[in-house]
């Protein structure tokens, strides 16, 4: 096994600056538990989740330096919205005020942010962290980034050998021990499910087992995920990990039922009490009820009621009666039936305000349904769409700048908006004075699972194909007279972008693409002939 010895590179400031930015470089910021992209992140309430955090905390505090491989790794399953980003935010910050700190690094993947929906960034931001925490250790890592400038084309098994064991080893043997002097930390990673490829998901644990489990390295290892097929196959009889990791199933083992019960009562007696007596809340005990029953013990449910019952135009009592009237009309035992039916009339209620507030005749839910899906498609940074900041799509599918305005008004329980502080090449920030470019950011996957699945979202579902997107994005782009160079000059660089990455891939969605860039840039000739030739003369 080769170590690099820092002490060849630390004398040269230079050198270790350099390689030192290289590993910034390949850093997800948004991945980590304090990063201002996640900021105010969902955690548990006080005195919710006790028995679990209990659990957790003693899995990674307790024989903190046993060498048993099945004290170092823990895995956590659980269904969406049964809160396991809440408990690793909350384990997080709980290990972060730890005297001494006990956190050595955080990675949160997240399907909608493309900077940590893949294992791309899993190994350089971990050890970015861990560089934080002990200096003569950042010399290491950076001597062997230095050392290998195709570190990062490696395998995720040789880069998290090479960047996190190694040095670790490494450090011991510099200070004359016989082992490891890096003090015990613990790693968590969570959302596995949300990192795209399953592949490198399997990939991703392999690596983990080999270099932190099967090794004598001072960490312990929280990982959280919906059990989906990678981390499921990997804990079951005959799995890799089975026997190697301590495996909690939140939603089997844990009832959450009283401890969203809490939580409910919590936020609905912070409300301003809209009448002027003090006989008592404005809420009864029964309705209560009736949400933890709808809720089947998803957090993501109760989180997103709350939400609901917020924004800033609502009336709380209000909108609490059309929760129990929708609770009412719902249907299924499904646990994902109530979430559905919530989503359902969430947006359903949007659209119907949406249409009643716009003045042209027809097809206004057809618009609304367009533009909502094509704002969700461009949170999820879909190679096609991520060209397209939120207020393009509503120049180009509505004429006006701001009708995302409009379409989201009654749907912040569900979603925000988000400045966009880099955008590809193509998406320069709309040419208006004083604008500045905008995406969405969806409070939970399970709101992408919905409106992307018809069997769920039926009248409310939108298709997301690129080829049914391409084909109402034409119908919207003959309909509005008004588009400006700047816009169909835009069309022509990204259909010629996916035309690229197509054509050896899908040869028939190649050649609808093709006529669609020819047909865009043939109207972007017209429209600057006829502007050249609408100029009055000088």
């Amino acid at each position: 096994m080769k170590v690099v010895d820092a002490s060849q590179h630390h004398t040269s400031s230079h050198n270790a600056s350099e390689g030192w930015k290289v590993l910034l470089e390949k850093v997800a910021p948004a991945a980590l538990h304090n990063s201002e992209a996640r900021y105010d992140p969902p955690k548990c309430d006080e005195d919710t989740r006790v028995e679990v955090i209990s659990e957790i905390m003693s899995f990674i505090t307790v024989n903190r330096n046993s060498p048993s491989p099945q004290q170092r790794l823990l895995c956590m399953t659980g269904a969406a919205g049964s809160g396991k980003s809440a408990l690793q935010q909350t384990i997080a910050e709980h290990c972060a005020s730890e005297e001494p700190g006990i956190l050595g690094a955080t990675f949160f993947f997240c399907a909608a942010d493309q900077t940590r929906n893949s294992v791309l960034a899993v190994v350089p931001t971990i050890a970015y962290q861990l560089a934080l925490r002990h200096r003569p250790l950042r010399q290491l890592i950076v001597a062997a980034v230095e050392n290998d400038s195709l570190i990062f084309s490696k395998s995720l098994r040789t880069q998290m050998r090479t960047l996190i064991v190694d040095p670790v080893e490494g450090l011991g043997r510099q200070e004359g021990g016989s082992g490891p002097s890096f003090p015990p930390h613990v790693i968590l990673i969570d959302g596995l499910d949300e990192c795209k490829d399953e592949d490198r998901q399997v990939e991703l644990l392999l690596a983990i087992k080999e270099c932190f489990v099967d090794t004598s390295t001072p960490f312990r290892l929280f990982i959280s995920s919906r059990p989906e097929w990678a981390i499921r196959s990997a804990l079951k009889p005959g799995g890799h990990l089975h026997g190697a990791a301590y495996h909690i199933q939140l939603s089997d083992q844990y009832d959450a039922t009283a401890d969203i019960r809490r939580f409910l009562w919590r936020r609905l007696l912070a409300f301003i009490p809209q009448n002027d007596d003090d006989s008592g809340p404005w809420f009864s005990e029964a309705d209560v009820e009736r949400l933890v029953e709808a809720a089947s013990g998803q957090f993501v449910y109760a989180a997103t009621v709350i939400r609901y019952l917020s924004e800033r135009r609502a009336l709380p009592a209000r909108r609490l009666n059309t929760l129990l009237t929708w609770i009412s009309s719902g249907s299924g035992n499904s646990p994902l039936s109530a979430l559905d039916n919530l989503y359902t009339q969430i947006v359903t209620s949007a659209k119907t305000t949406y249409e009643a507030a716009t003045d042209q005749d027809g097809g206004e839910g057809d618009r609304f349904l367009l533009l909502l899906r094509s704002y969700q498609l461009s949170s999820l940074y879909d190679p096609i769409l991520d060209v397209v900041p939120i207020q393009d799509w509503d120049m180009l599918l509505s004429g006006e700048l701001n009708t995302h305005e409009a379409i989201l008004s009654d749907l912040r329980s569900l979603m925000t908006t988000v400045e966009l502080k880099q955008i590809s090449e193509f998406g320069n920030s709309f040419p208006a004075p004083g604008s500045r470019p905008f995406a969405l950011h969806i409070y939970h996957k399970s709101f992408i699972d919905f409106c992307g699945d018809q069997s769920r979202a039926k009248d409310l579902y939108f298709p997301d194909s690129r080829r049914d997107m391409l084909e109402k994005m034409d119908k919207w782009l003959e309909g509005y007279c008004k588009i400006e160079r700047y816009f169909l000059d835009r069309w022509v660089k990204f259909t010629t972008q996916i035309l690229d990455e197509s054509k050896d891939t899908d040869p028939d969605l190649s050649s609808m693409i093709q006529h669609y860039r020819d047909k865009w840039r043939e109207e972007h000739r017209r429209l600057v002939h006829r502007r050249r030739h609408e100029r009055p003369e000088s």
